[in-house]
């Protein structure tokens, strides 16, 4: 699980360390909060979740700072996550 962070291809998808701890940190508040995760066969670790998900491009950090993820229905438009109601 931890392997995917020493790699630079997940820091680069992001734009850097500090993007990705933001990343990871607002998405893991939102799954201890209820929201279903975004990966066929999620696994039990939160963390490999949130991970797998930045992986397969379903969320993104906005420009604003805010979580967003890969609107399925419209070819990669951004959904706000933070505005959702859970």
């Amino acid at each position: 699980m931890l392997e995917e962070l020493k790699e630079e291809e997940i820091v680069n998808k992001v734009g850097g360390r500090f993007k990705l701890s933001t990343l990871i940190q607002k998405r893991l508040v939102q799954i201890n909060r209820g929201s279903r995760p975004l990966v066929d066969n999620p696994s039990e670790n939160k963390m490999e979740v949130v991970l797998q998900e930045i992986l397969q491009d379903k969320i993104y950090l906005s420009a604003a700072g805010e979580l967003a993820v890969a609107d399925l229905h419209d070819e990669g438009d951004l959904l706000d996550m933070d505005s959702l109601e859970l």
